[in-house]
């Protein structure tokens, strides 16, 4: 699933493709994603000009003149910048062609993405206004980390993954962050102690900005806006590591199941 590195590394990638371009159309191939398409969403946005970028959380924002486009990836979905007459493949889902000869083309195979548009502050939308801290904002700090764990009998990778308490630290970026703050997935939130939670937080902010650094990481379906896929993988100390040698003791790396999703760490360096 493309979390918060691949949303903010497509969002780099289509900045200055998109940014001063005025959108020609929007053609909606399959309006059936996981909230179906608006049929008058073509006519809202045809002529506007898309005036900057953003994201919140896992969701990627075109400010246009007049709304902003709500852009979800969902499980399997991607954003390409391609020429315009690029034939579509399987699972390309819309085109939103731009003044410029190119068009922001969305391939989704599983569907799970989004498209909306909202003329109001778009913080607003009832698909971001509860959205918690981003982890990369000052707000997302030791002291906050210390507080919002306090009480809490939640395994610490379950509240990391809390999008109401810190947004967009999802399952790969999770067990990553708590192997190089030297923690347990299964720990209760409640049981870390302050230096164990300014780790991990220093810990999330490394292993998010790393990510983005190299593109985010490529499992299975995610490229990035120029085709191309994400070198975090090869970075990665224990997701998707099981059975296989820590890199940092040699100890065989252990999958588990947390809330539905796998888990990984070392039993040795995480306490």
């Amino acid at each position: 699933m493309p979390e918060l590195p691949e949303v903010e590394t497509t969002r780099r990638g289509v900045d200055p493709h998109v940014v001063g371009r005025r959108i020609l159309a929007l053609s909606v191939h399959e309006p059936r994603l996981r909230w179906r398409v608006p049929d008058n969403l073509p006519d809202l946005v045809q002529g506007q000009r898309i005036l900057h970028t953003g994201r919140r959380g896992k969701y990627l924002l075109l400010g246009l003149e007049s709304g902003t486009l709500l852009l979800h990836l969902g499980m399997s979905g991607s954003l390409r910048v391609l020429a315009a007459e690029t034939p579509r493949v399987l699972h390309d889902h819309f085109d939103l062609l731009l003044d410029s000869g190119v068009t922001l083309r969305f391939n989704d195979p599983r569907r799970f993405g989004s498209l909306h548009y909202t003329t109001e502050n778009p913080q607003e939308h009832p698909l971001l206004k509860r959205l918690a801290p981003e982890p990369l904002d000052e707000a997302f700090n030791a002291e906050y980390l210390w507080r919002i764990t306090r009480k809490r009998k939640v395994a610490i990778k379950q509240l990391l993954m809390n999008s109401t308490l810190v947004v967009g630290v999802g399952n790969i970026y999770a067990s990553e962050a708590l192997f190089r703050a030297r923690i347990r997935p299964r720990r209760q939130a409640r049981t870390l102690t302050r230096s164990e939670v300014a780790r991990l937080a220093r810990a999330v902010r490394t292993v998010l900005k790393l990510a983005i650094r190299v593109g985010g990481t490529t499992l299975r379906d995610y490229v990035g806006a120029d085709g191309n896929p994400g070198y975090f993988k090869q970075k990665l100390y224990v997701y998707e590591r099981a059975g296989e040698p820590c890199r940092v003791c040699a100890t065989p790396v252990k999958q588990i199941a947390q809330g539905q999703r796998s888990t990984y760490y070392c039993p040795r360096c995480q306490k």
